[in-house]
């Protein structure tokens, strides 16, 4: 009878973490399906016309020109501390003079794009998200679709547009200000010359590093509006739901650039090599 007990039991429990894995796994392929859709959606109406340009200027503003400040200062102190730390290791090695290239390097394939992203996605994904999710639990939404205005053509459209244009120009900033903070300490601190320092700097370094930066950057801008918008979009619940909705969101378009970033990592490496 006890033995009997044990295996229902054991039977209850079987049942609850399938019955849990089963709906975990409806709502993923639910949440891919509805951020495909949206993405689908929102490069159809980015084709259409007309387009909301004072709507565009104003989302450029917001996402690049007001970002432009926090991504220096991230990306100039970021190549001082790139520059340090590998002079920890290139000096045991009398290596000094490659400093300038490992920061160039590092900065246009990898931590200019990534980091601009990361910052954008934090500032502006969760700002996106925070504003349409707001709209979404007071029906602002309803109404623009009740004076037959198309949601994603009013709200999404001009954000989309906006990251694509913006973050390519954030990242490159990023780069430039992050190779500057690498020269100030290689110059100044390391006892570089100036022109060793700038041949080492430019002489190893290709168009196609620089557009694998851009490259990658233009799809985090996707995986940040599509991921922020649809966040917004369904966000409910009332002023906790919209909370829920934003932290959501810039986990989420997190986890989604470094997988992105690994991503693309491994495709240039196997095609560029």
């Amino acid at each position: 009878m006890a033995e009997y007990s044990y295996t229902k039991k054991a039977g209850k429990i079987g049942r609850k973490i399938f019955n849990l894995a089963e709906s975990r796994v409806a709502h993923f392929f639910q949440y891919l399906g509805g951020t495909a859709v949206l993405g689908v959606r929102t490069v159809f109406w980015t084709f259409s016309r007309p387009l909301r340009k004072w709507q565009i200027l104003e989302q450029m503003n917001r996402i690049g020109v007001e970002s432009f400040p926090i991504i220096l200062l991230i990306s100039f102190f970021t190549g001082m501390v790139l520059a340090l730390q590998s002079a920890y290791q290139m000096q045991k090695i009398s290596a000094e003079m490659y400093i300038a290239s490992l920061v160039a390097l590092s900065l246009t394939r990898e931590l200019g794009p990534v980091l601009t992203a990361l910052v954008v996605a934090g500032r502006c994904g969760a700002a996106i998200t925070a504003e349409m999710g707001t709209m979404k639990v007071t029906e602002q939404i309803d109404a623009l679709e009740t004076l037959s205005t198309n949601p994603i053509n009013y709200l999404v459209v001009p954000r989309f547009i906006a990251l694509l244009v913006m973050l390519p120009l954030l990242t490159i900033c990023a780069d430039f200000f992050g190779i500057i903070g690498g020269y100030l300490i290689g110059v100044g601190k390391l006892n570089i010359t100036h022109a060793m320092y700038m041949r080492m700097t430019w002489e190893p370094l290709a168009v196609k590093d620089v557009m694998t930066g851009l490259i990658k950057s233009i799809s985090f801008a996707v995986i940040i509006c599509i991921i922020a918008c649809f966040e917004g979009l369904n966000a409910k619940g009332g002023a906790e739901g919209v909370g829920n909705a934003t932290t959501s969101s810039v986990v989420r378009s997190f986890i989604l650039i470094i997988v992105a970033d690994c991503f693309f990592t491994a495709l240039f490496y196997f095609i560029m090599r």
